[in-house]
């Protein structure tokens, strides 16, 4: 009886799960080509050493200086004005979407056939403008309707409107129901429910999430001069074309900056939330961030202006995949290439996440969190893009560099999860163990990792779905996948085949997102 009611029904699975997993790994390092052991070769080392050494110390060259300056401005102003865009799209769309306003919900009544019809097809729109990567969506727009910032902002607007209205719903979803479901009883509308029940509960947590993409706006703004779309990739490009390393050390160090200056408006964000002096001052200078991006912009679109005609004789020709079954098949090979790259990379970014988190917490010692926050802060604030022409530069062409871009990268954001993960962990199991007198390690491993561990396997699967998207950009720069594919049929304007290599994105972006979700349940 005793040995029935201690029996684990998921054992088999997690066992099963466990041999799997450094099987599958294994098995991708092979295709892949990834060999860490690779990086300590003299001759590898050697170029990779030398330039990165270059980089110290950084340009302080006045005329580059002054375009670093002119490039940053531009750069905050894209990702602002395309953040501002991406809340135009995905907020409605959120509010239409998420199945915490609807009636059949909160009071039980029948759904609507037609409006279930309408939510899955609003759905599957959220599903194809987050499915394209940012640059895609860029490198797509600047191909179709000329160079400039234009084609920036509204890449940015498209692919993270599709990511912040499945966020936003699913944010609010995550709320009580309680005074949603009295205000959906008193006959309230939609729009009703969200501002007077969902919203001041979820509001801290919307906010928090749109700093934190505001973030990545401004690291994907920084890369996409590498197709042509304004901002500091543009000079990033010059500067590695030109193997110029006191410029790249200048941009690093500009890269840190304002990842640390974006942290400081997330807490300060926070904060004023919680005081209606604070709200008011935070929706004012929103607006006004909003207002200078928009007058700083203008003059480039006015030299530029955007080709709508250009853009519509592309979208005819984009239109027609090429469905043959030859290009096909190198289109699988992509497509098998591109998720072993992210599957290798984020596990790797797995383990160097755990490393760097408890350093950087405050459950490490003190005198070493500021050197590796400083740390993270380097390996997620310096664009994917440049850590995979840097990996390329270190491994040769091919998708091994793309597992080391994103595995690097990548463990600068995941340490940053972790350690708050860390922070905000109930201290009670670790301190109960200390006090039976377990010693430091023993604490660590048995009273915090446990109660971390699954919202790291969380925090993991989640990156995973968006390394898919990072996995299929740094094919532009040599590091293999779909990405590699797509910038040729573009570059040579074979748009049939482009059309065919996007579709593949999206429904390898779909399906990983479908399987992590799936994954994260069962793990809960």
């Amino acid at each position: 009886m005793l040995s029935a009611s201690l029996h684990d029904p998921a054992r088999a699975s997690r066992l099963a799960g466990l041999i799997a997993t450094p099987l599958l790994l294994l098995a991708a390092m092979v295709y892949t080509g990834f060999n860490p052991l690779l990086l300590a070769e003299g001759d590898t080392a050697g170029t990779l050493w030398r330039f990165v050494a270059d980089f110290f110390p950084p340009s302080t060259d006045g005329t580059f200086l002054r375009d670093l300056l002119r490039e940053t401005a531009t750069t905050l102003a894209i990702a602002s004005s395309g953040l501002a865009l991406a809340v135009l799209i995905g907020l409605p769309l959120a509010l239409l979407t998420s199945r915490a306003l609807d009636r059949d919900t909160l009071c039980g009544d029948a759904p609507a056939r037609g409006w279930q019809w309408l939510q899955r097809l609003l759905r599957g729109v959220l599903i194809v403008l987050r499915g394209v990567p940012d640059l895609v969506w860029a490198l797509l727009l600047v191909r179709a309707a000329g160079l400039g910032s234009l084609p920036a902002v509204l890449a940015l607007g498209l692919a993270y409107g599709g990511m912040l209205g499945k966020v936003y719903a699913e944010i609010l979803e995550s709320q009580p129901p309680q005074a949603a479901a009295a205000l959906a009883a008193s006959g309230a509308s939609r729009l009703a429910i969200f501002g007077y029940a969902l919203l001041p509960q979820a509001a801290t947590e919307l906010i928090s999430y749109s700093v934190y993409r505001w973030e990545c706006a401004i690291r994907a703004s920084a890369v996409m001069g590498f197709v042509g779309a304004g901002g500091l990739g543009l000079l990033l490009d010059t500067s590695m074309r030109m193997l110029n390393g006191g410029e790249v050390g200048s941009l690093l160090l500009l890269f840190a900056a304002l990842v640390a200056l974006t942290e400081g408006v997330s807490r300060v964000s926070r904060a004023a939330i919680h005081s209606r002096a604070g709200g008011a001052g935070l929706a004012a200078g929103t607006l006004l961030l909003l207002a200078l991006s928009l007058l700083w912009l203008w003059p480039q679109w006015r030299e530029a202006p955007f080709d709508v005609a250009g853009l519509w004789r592309f979208a005819q020709e984009f239109l027609r995949p090429t469905l043959r079954g030859d290009f096909l098949v190198q289109v699988g090979s992509g497509v098998l290439e591109t998720l072993l790259v992210s599957a290798l990379g984020s596990a790797l970014a797995f383990i160097g996440g755990a490393l760097l988190a408890l350093p950087a917490s405050n459950r490490g010692p003190r005198w070493l969190r500021a050197p590796v926050q400083l740390l993270l802060n380097f390996l997620r604030g310096t664009p994917d893009l440049l850590w995979g022409a840097l990996a390329v530069l270190a491994l040769g062409l091919g998708p091994a560099a793309g597992v080391l871009a994103l595995a690097v990268h990548t463990s600068g954001v995941l340490g940053r999860l972790f350690a708050q993960t860390l922070e905000n962990t109930p201290p009670d199991a670790e301190a109960a163990l200390r006090h039976s007198g377990a010693g430091r390690i023993a604490c660590l491993c048995y009273g915090l990792l446990p109660q971390a561990l699954p919202q790291w396997v969380a925090y993991t699967l989640y990156r995973w779905e968006n390394n898919i998207r990072i996995a299929a950009i740094l094919g532009l720069v040599g590091a293999g996948g779909l990405g590699q594919q797509l910038y040729l049929a573009l570059s040579l304007f074979q748009l049939s085949n482009a059309a065919t290599l996007i579709l593949a994105m999206l429904l390898l972006s779909w399906g990983v997102e479908g399987f992590s979700r799936w994954l994260r349940q069962r793990l809960q």
